[in-house]
């Protein structure tokens, strides 16, 4: 993404195998890098589980299921 967009360096897209895989991931990736003295927001939690944004800010995540991440396929948007 450097280069490319001001708002983060890197963007990470990502597939649970369901709503709970999904939000386990955020939480436990939330919890690693706040360990690691990164500030993080995470969006997505609180609804149905099957679209999770973890932030940095110069590292965006985006975790989904299969079905959501085939249906917005946004990582075609940022093809080379």
């Amino acid at each position: 993404m450097t280069g490319r967009v001001g708002f983060a360096d890197y963007l990470i897209i990502a597939t649970g195998t369901s709503t709970r895989h999904v939000m386990a991931l955020a939480d436990n990736l939330a919890k690693d890098l706040k360990q690691s003295d990164y500030l993080v927001q995470v969006e997505g939690k609180n609804s149905d589980g099957n679209w999770v944004v973890v932030d940095t800010g110069d590292v965006i995540v985006h975790l989904f299921t299969e079905e959501v991440r085939e249906y917005y396929a946004l990582e075609h948007m940022w093809q080379v």
